[in-house]
């Protein structure tokens, strides 16, 4: 959505949905609350989280580093 209309699906743009809430992407106009990133934010959010919004952060996880139990078990015994 921008300030001269919508180019998506004939000129129809979509409000945004409840989740949308508090993301940095919208912006009001006169009609109401749009995403500037997504002309359809609901089928954004259908599958799972917005990739577009700003105020979800996803975690990452560090992977865990694979431990031989062989090593392991040396090691444990140098240190007693």
């Amino acid at each position: 959505m921008t300030v001269s209309g919508c180019s998506y699906n004939e000129g129809v743009c979509h409000e945004i949905v409840e989740h949308c809430n508090g993301c940095g992407r919208t912006v009001e106009f006169n009609s109401g609350w749009y995403c500037s990133a997504s002309p359809e934010p609901a089928m954004r959010w259908k599958v799972g989280n917005c990739n577009m919004a700003t105020h979800v952060k996803s975690a990452t996880s560090t992977p865990q580093a694979k431990v031989n139990p062989l090593k392991a078990s040396k090691r444990a015994k140098k240190n007693k």
